[in-house]
């Protein structure tokens, strides 16, 4: 009898029927795809950002700061939630760009208490070169799918995402 593919979703999902017939495997054609899909991705990105000379977290950091626009400005706390991680990830990040010369911090004219991370005319050229270079390096990526398949993936995927949100 040949072995199936591990990997494999539907040889997955045939397993688990033929294990246990009354379960329910329909979930493993999508979430398996999905987990393998996003493995495959991530350690491209981490690939690609190595070639790029840039870690992650300091790319998220300063494309938040850009796509702030102008004064490409936040507080702490604003960049914080917009990249989803604690206020000491973001001091640490920060503390990184600084020393990198990719962003400034500085007390709030509004509040003196407060601090604002402003991109430099460094970051500001590094960014747009890294993320230049990765977006078309990931266009690549999904170049096997036409611009409408692209589209509806995309509208699939923030469905789910958007019902996966709403249930946590």
């Amino acid at each position: 009898m040949p072995v199936e593919d591990n990997t494999d979703a539907a040889a997955i999902q045939r397993a688990w029927l033929r294990e246990d017939p009354t379960l329910p495997v329909e979930s493993i054609g999508v979430i398996t795809r999905i987990w393998q899909v996003a493995k495959l991705l991530h350690d491209d990105r981490r690939r690609t950002m190595r070639r790029l000379g840039m870690d992650e977290a300091t790319r998220d950091l300063l494309a938040t700061l850009k796509r702030a626009g102008e004064p490409y400005a936040l507080p702490p706390g604003t960049i914080a939630a917009r990249c989803g991680v604690s206020a000491a990830a973001i001091t640490q990040r920060v503390a990184r760009a600084v020393a990198a010369g990719y962003v400034t911090r500085a007390g709030s004219e509004r509040d003196g208490r407060g601090a604002l991370v402003t991109l430099t005319a460094l970051g500001h050229r590094r960014i747009d070169e890294t993320v230049g270079d990765l977006l078309r390096h990931e266009a690549e990526l999904v170049a096997g799918l036409d611009p409408a398949q692209r589209d509806q993936l995309a509208g699939l995927l923030q469905e789910l995402l958007v019902d996966l949100r709403a249930r946590e």
